[in-house]
């Protein structure tokens, strides 16, 4: 039985090219499910070409219609998202419930997509000099190209092309190649909706592709989310070239955990927000720092060891699984070795997952809860981004050193308080150098009204995606000043620099 080809989408059709190829594998287990053939500087130029051309009638159409576009978009994408979800799960390896939220939080963005009409009303001043009237509005940048991740192949993608496109841009497509299916099924549902061909288009491919994106010229704005070092290299590169760039790195995402906070509660939240999505999310807490002394911080470490022993692990097609394996056997190697080391640097290995088996999967990449105490910040499960299951608990005596645990960090992505008492959450929010902040809350992803986005080394560039932010992203401003005077008492021209006075 030969392989499934995972095509591309350029002018609204699919193809499938003859570049090298990339296999798609099922993490569960190991199994090859799909091959993709690299799309090259041909195809990318084509692409280019085709969607300038879209552009050019795209950004002439009504806000009215481009917005029942949207709205047609969105209502499509909810009617097929079993089918999205199935999508995701079988390349990501992701449970079907975990797929379903993130096509729930990538429908927000395309809600407040619809709503673009309004957002780019401009601004009008009349009679600003005599007979002189100024007036503001944002008008779309051309092709517009997002790199997306594998650990949200439907909802990064949505956090980027509603707005775009609503905005008037035509827009490029490259998915990570670890999970490219989904993006087929949101560009046969962009054709469903309306969208003209080579408005939305998808690419396949892994780093050659990316850096032809970023050095093609005829490609004026670059979304990207994905690890630091990337999002640096993307970053440079782009701007280099003189396109207009946003890239979200990687985080270590950090919950400060008081002694007045409900112990119950606030394990069962953590355990969720560590656990989830094998730990695959750029906003998963990854590290605890618990405030107090051990008479205090013991029982948090006993009861998050306790929920996260419960978590029932598996593959996406079994209904009881909660979590599901990692992306690749590399990722389950580095994490392994991780713990390892931490391990014989004398921390302590609470809850332990590397020797996790899945009856039935054994060639899957999985990794089980693992829970570590007694972290030292020089340890690598500390001072790295680990991306899989692994929280790491380190100990401060207040909550001024909890802070300071937390700011003297590389990233600054998302931090998060549990405590009942509203002083504390109050200085957490004003003193925490991160872009998005959770007050009870452990994965503090903004609404799609809201702007996502980090500081320090977890963001590269002046805006954060989605929400206003990624408005004006995909927008630029352009401010006219007219005059149309009354030819009877026009004025004569002079050559003293233009003010009020001498109109």
């Amino acid at each position: 039985m030969s392989t499934p080809t995972i095509d591309h989408v350029i002018n609204g059709r699919r193809r499938s090219t003859g570049g090298a190829p990339i296999d798609v594998t099922d993490p569960a287990t190991g199994a090859v499910i799909g091959v993709i053939s690299a799309a090259g500087q041909a195809e990318l130029d084509e692409t280019v070409e085709l969607a300038r051309a879209a552009f050019e009638v795209w950004s002439r159409t009504s806000l009215t219609k481009r917005a029942a576009v949207l709205f047609k978009f969105r209502e499509l994408v909810a009617a097929r998202r079993a089918e999205i979800e199935q999508a995701i799960s079988a390349e990501h390896g992701k449970t079907l419930p975990d797929a379903g939220g993130e096509i729930t939080r990538g429908l927000e963005i395309v809600e407040f997509a619809c709503g673009l009409p309004h957002l780019l009303q401009g601004t009008y001043s009349d009679q600003v000099s005599t007979d002189v009237d100024t007036y503001a509005y944002r008008e779309p940048l051309g092709v517009c190209a997002g790199i997306t991740p594998f650990n949200f192949p439907a909802m990064v993608p949505l956090w980027m092309a509603p707005i775009a496109i609503a905005a008037g841009n035509s827009f490029i497509l490259k998915p990570s190649e670890r999970d490219p299916s989904a993006s087929l099924v949101l560009a046969e549902l962009w054709t469903a909706a309306g969208l003209p061909d080579g408005v939305f288009s998808v690419l396949q491919g892994g780093a050659d592709l990316v850096n032809a994106i970023l050095a093609h010229p005829g490609i004026e704005a670059v979304s990207f989310v994905g690890s630091t070092p990337i999002a640096q290299h993307v970053y440079e590169v782009g701007s280099a070239h003189g396109k207009r760039v946003q890239a979200l790195g990687g985080a270590k995402n950090h919950a400060i955990v008081m002694p007045d906070a409900d112990i119950t509660e606030t394990a069962d939240q953590l355990v969720a927000a560590g656990y989830g999505s094998a730990g695959q999310r750029c906003m998963a807490i990854s590290a605890v720092v618990a405030v107090g002394g051990e008479e205090e911080t013991g029982p948090l470490v006993k009861a998050i060891a306790e929920r996260g022993r419960r978590i029932v692990v598996g593959p996406h097609t079994s209904a009881d699984s909660e979590m599901g394996p990692v992306i690749s056997p590399q990722s389950r190697e580095r994490i392994i070795s991780i713990v390892d080391e931490a391990e014989a640097e004398g921390a302590r290995v609470v809850l332990d997952g590397r020797g996790l088996r899945v009856a039935g999967y054994e060639e899957g990449y999985f990794v089980g809860p693992t829970l570590i105490d007694g972290v030292e910040r020089t340890s690598r499960a500390y001072a790295e981004e680990i991306f899989g299951p692994v929280l790491v608990v380190l100990h401060a005596k207040d909550l001024d050193e909890a802070i300071a645990i937390v700011n003297e960090g590389p990233w600054g992505n998302g931090a998060a308080i549990f405590t009942s008492s509203g002083a504390a959450a109050r200085r957490f929010q004003r003193e925490v150098q991160t872009g998005m902040v959770g007050i009870n809350v452990p994965i503090p992803v903004p609404a799609g009204s809201f702007s996502f986005g980090g500081r320090k080394a977890s963001l590269f560039g002046d805006t954060h995606v989605y929400g206003r932010e990624g408005l004006l992203f995909y927008t630029r401003a352009k401010v006219v000043t007219s005059r149309w005077p009354d030819s009877a008492l026009r004025p004569a021209a002079s050559m003293a620099f233009p003010s009020e006075a001498k109109h």
